[in-house]
């Protein structure tokens, strides 16, 4: 069975997952923790990662199925063919989501430097600064294809 990539409405991502649970579905919703400032206080916030898709593992014969959960638009497509992801991919990234940052010390940094991330999802890859400022910095990780954002906490 391959895990099969699902676009869902926006904001939907776990009451989607939840109802396809329900259906019989394996399905996989990678979420991340974050701290969010509000005017009066600090919350942690459980977020998708990637904001308006999901991971069904189901049969071909079984496709249709997922339509049943409100809230799925459409699977996606790659080359004309529903974009399958290998379970190794999902292994890896369900590994990287184990973690979570604590913090980074943005002071010792310049724009340009290549930075190992030292815990959280992305342990152990390197990106270089692209931007930082009082409490945030911008990483290209090449590795991955991607650019990610790193918030300090209590800035």
């Amino acid at each position: 069975m391959n895990w099969h990539v699902l676009y869902t409405r926006a904001r939907n991502e776990k009451k989607v997952a939840e109802r396809l649970a329900q259906l019989g579905i394996e399905v996989y919703c990678p979420m991340k923790t974050e701290i969010k400032q509000y005017s009066d206080r600090k919350k942690k916030v459980t977020t998708p990662l990637i904001p308006s898709y999901i991971f069904v593992r189901l049969e071909a014969h079984q496709r249709e199925l997922v339509f049943q959960a409100p809230g799925v638009v459409r699977y996606v497509y790659w080359l004309g063919k529903p974009a399958t992801v290998r379970n190794k991919e999902i292994l890896v990234l369900q590994e990287h989501l184990k973690g979570t940052l604590i913090a980074v010390e943005v002071s010792d940094y310049k724009k340009g430097d290549l930075i190992s991330i030292p815990e959280g999802p992305f342990k152990g890859k390197e990106g270089r600064v692209t931007q930082l400022s009082k409490n945030k910095l911008q990483l290209v990780l090449s590795e991955l294809g991607m650019l990610i954002t790193l918030t300090l906490e209590g800035k």
